[in-house]
C-alpha cells in the first residue's frame, strides 16, 4: 500500500526523468473533454420528463453518478504517464589512465609574512595553490610545511578537501624552529615520493628565501630526489631590496630588507630535471602555478556507464485497472443513460 501511495506523491513525480515530457501537458485536456461532453448534451434534444408535485428529495446516493467520470479521467491521466515513460538514470564514471604524485612544499618561515604581496606572502601562496589543487583531477597531492624544520601534513591523497583543509591551516609560527630549511623540506618530500608507482613524481618548493636552517644540503637532497626519478619546481617568491613589513609605532609603513638564493633555487631545478620560476606579485604567482598546471597534466581518461530503468509499468497497469473497473461502474446504477 506504501508503494502505491509512493507512486502518486509529487516527489515521486518530480525525481523522474521523462522521456516524452510533453505528452504530460495532455493531462490538462482529460478534464476538458468532459466539459466538452457536458456541453454537446446540452445542445441535443431534451426528453421531457414529468416528476410529481414538490422537490424531489436530496439522496447522497444522486453524487455516485459521477464516480464513473472520475475513475475515467483518472484512467486517462494514467495512461498519460505512462506514456510519458518516466525513467531514472544512474551514472557511474570510472577513471582510468597514468596520473601524477605531487608534493607541495610550502615556506612558512617569518619572511612570508612581508607584505610584498598581498595580504602577505604566505596568504597569496595559500590562496592559489588552493586554486591549483582545484585544478587537479585524479592525481595524488601531498603537503610539506617547512621553516627551521620540515614537517609532512598531507600524505599522498586524492582526498582534496583534507589537502585543502591543511593548506588552509598554515600559518606563521607553527614551527618552533624559524628560518629556512629547504634541504630538509626537499627530503621530506622525497620521502614521500620515493615509493610512488605514479607515471611522474613532482615536488613544488616554493619559498622566499635562502637556506639557512636543518642537516641536509640543498643540494645533496635535489641529487637525492633525481635518483628516485623525482622533478622538482622551485618558486623563488617576492621581491629582493626593501620591501613592507607591517606598520610602526606611528602607523607608518615598516620597510625591510629581503633577498631570494635564486642561483641556489635554479641549481636545485636543474639537478632534478625540473625548472625555476619567479613570483614578485601575485599575479606572476598565479601565472606560474598555471605554467606548472601545464607541463604536469595527467592522462586520465573518464568512462561513463549509464544504467536507465523505466518506471511507466505501473502507472500503465493502473491506468487499465481503474479503465476496467470503469467499465463495470457503466453497467451498474450509477450510469446515467441519458447522458450517454
Amino acid at each position: 500500500m506504501n508503494d502505491f501511495f509512493n507512486l502518486l506523491r509529487y516527489s515521486t513525480l518530480a525525481s523522474y526523468q521523462w522521456q516524452e515530457p510533453r505528452l504530460l501537458l495532455l493531462i490538462v485536456a482529460v478534464p476538458l473533454l468532459f466539459v466538452l461532453r457536458w456541453v454537446l448534451a446540452r445542445r441535443r434534444a431534451q426528453v421531457v420528463v414529468a416528476f410529481g408535485p414538490g422537490a424531489a428529495p436530496r439522496d447522497w446516493v444522486a453524487a455516485l453518478r459521477f464516480l464513473p467520470d472520475v475513475v475515467l479521467g483518472l484512467a486517462l491521466s494514467f495512461a498519460i504517464v505512462a506514456l510519458a515513460r518516466p525513467q531514472r538514470t544512474d551514472e557511474r564514471v570510472e577513471q582510468s589512465g597514468r596520473g601524477i604524485d605531487l608534493v607541495l612544499a610550502i615556506d612558512v618561515s617569518g619572511s612570508m609574512e612581508i607584505q610584498d604581496l598581498l595580504p602577505n606572502r604566505l596568504e597569496a601562496a595559500k590562496r592559489i595553490a588552493t586554486d591549483f589543487i582545484n585544478s587537479r583531477a585524479g592525481d595524488r597531492l601531498a603537503l610539506v610545511a617547512f621553516a627551521g624544520e620540515a614537517y609532512s601534513l598531507a600524505p599522498l591523497t586524492t582526498d582534496y578537501d583534507l589537502l585543502r583543509e591543511h593548506l588552509a591551516s598554515l600559518r606563521f609560527g607553527m614551527m618552533k624552529q624559524d628560518g629556512t630549511a629547504i634541504g630538509t623540506a626537499l627530503g621530506v618530500a622525497t620521502n614521500r615520493l620515493r615509493e610512488s608507482t605514479a607515471r611522474s613524481r613532482v615536488c613544488i618548493l616554493l619559498s622566499d628565501g635562502e637556506s639557512n636552517a636543518g642537516s641536509l644540503d640543498p643540494q645533496l637532497a635535489a641529487r637525492l630526489a633525481h635518483a628516485y626519478g623525482i622533478r622538482i619546481y622551485t618558486i623563488g617568491l617576492g621581491q629582493d631590496g626593501f620591501v613592507p613589513y607591517g606598520k610602526d609605532a606611528q602607523g607608518r609603513p615598516r620597510y625591510v630588507q629581503t633577498r631570494l638564493d635564486e642561483t641556489t633555487m635554479r641549481q636545485l631545478a636543474v639537478a632534478a630535471d625540473g625548472q625555476f620560476f619567479r613570483a614578485t606579485d601575485t599575479a606572476g604567482l598565479s601565472k606560474v602555478f598555471k605554467q606548472i598546471n601545464q607541463l604536469e597534466k595527467s592522462e586520465i581518461k573518464q568512462l561513463r556507464y549509464r544504467n536507465t530503468k523505466d518506471f511507466y509499468l505501473p502507472y500503465l497497469w493502473l491506468s487499465i485497472g481503474l479503465w476496467l473497473l470503469w467499465l463495470v461502474l457503466k453497467s451498474s446504477f450509477m450510469s446515467n443513460p441519458l447522458e450517454d
